[in-house]
């Protein structure tokens, strides 16, 4: 596309694409910019025309066999002019011979198989104000001594390991990361992290139900009164169940959409993804 360029994101303006995030309403985390990048530094991209960029999108590889694209907008004043067609096969070119996965808006299904996606279910956002919980007494804060365990336990649920990226992820300053240990083994992890507003919890990854209900009450014994908000995966039953008990409501959802096909993990311990732009 003639006056078009596609080029990598430079660290300092990642923080453009998180402020389009917000002024999107997607409700970004304050650590967002920095965490983002540890999953892949040289997979985050920006469409200039004309020295102006007018479209943001990443495309983090995790390894050979798996990526996920997101954070993908189009500056409002520039839509419908195929900008963000092109950053998307740029991302996809990127990606090369991967399964890529993509949180699709519903609207957008349609485009999105165009390009090869396909729809599997949906990711559903739940939302409720936290309540003042009672923390079981096998539910710890996630320690420097936990995470290769964690890194380990994670892999089960998702489709590629993501070391750097969980070690930052985990310990980010202004969230908060449990674990429950049973007979000496982690049986399922979360992560809670500050939002613009209120709190989002992702992952939320546990062997059982009773697990991720006692990690979720954890997430919530200190911020009683504050949004919190998990994205549940349809394909898990037992986490619609769980936010349903919790009172919560959903107000809004995406597709979950792959290039490649479902990925073989343990979607019966995903109770909550991680998020809409990294997968």
């Amino acid at each position: 596309m003639s006056g078009l360029t596609i080029r990598t994101m430079q660290p300092e303006e990642l923080t453009i694409a998180i402020d389009w995030a917000r002024n999107e309403g997607w409700n970004p985390g304050v650590e967002d910019a920095t965490l983002f990048y540890y999953a892949d530094p040289s997979g985050f991209f920006v469409a200039e025309f004309e020295g102006e960029i007018v479209a943001v999108g990443s495309a983090v590889r995790y390894d050979a066999q798996f990526a996920f694209c997101g954070l993908y907008i189009v500056a409002p004043k520039h839509r419908g002019k195929g900008y963000g067609l092109a950053l998307t096969k740029h991302r996809l070119a990127y990606c090369g011979d991967r399964n890529v996965g993509i949180d699709g808006v519903l609207d957008n299904v349609e485009i999105y198989k165009r390009v090869g996606y396909r729809p599997y279910y949906q990711n559903k956002r739940f939302q409720k104000r936290a309540t003042a919980q009672t923390v079981s007494s096998n539910t710890h804060d996630i320690k420097q001594s936990h995470i290769a365990e964690i890194i380990d336990y994670d892999r089960q649920c998702f489709p590629a390991k993501r070391d750097t990226f969980l070690k930052g992820w985990l310990q980010q300053a202004q969230g908060k990361s449990v674990c429950v240990i049973e007979n000496g083994q982690v049986r399922g992890y979360a992560v809670r992290r500050q939002c613009v507003e209120g709190h989002k919890v992702g992952p939320l990854f546990a062997d059982t139900k009773q697990v991720a209900a006692q990690l979720f009450s954890a997430l919530q014994q200190d911020i009683a009164g504050e949004v919190f908000i998990l994205d549940v995966p349809e394909n898990n039953p037992l986490a619609v169940e769980l936010a349903l008990n919790e009172d919560m409501e959903v107000v809004f959802a995406t597709s979950r959409m792959y290039q490649r096909g479902l990925p073989d993990i343990a979607h019966h311990k995903v109770f909550g993804i991680t998020t809409f732009e990294l997968g």
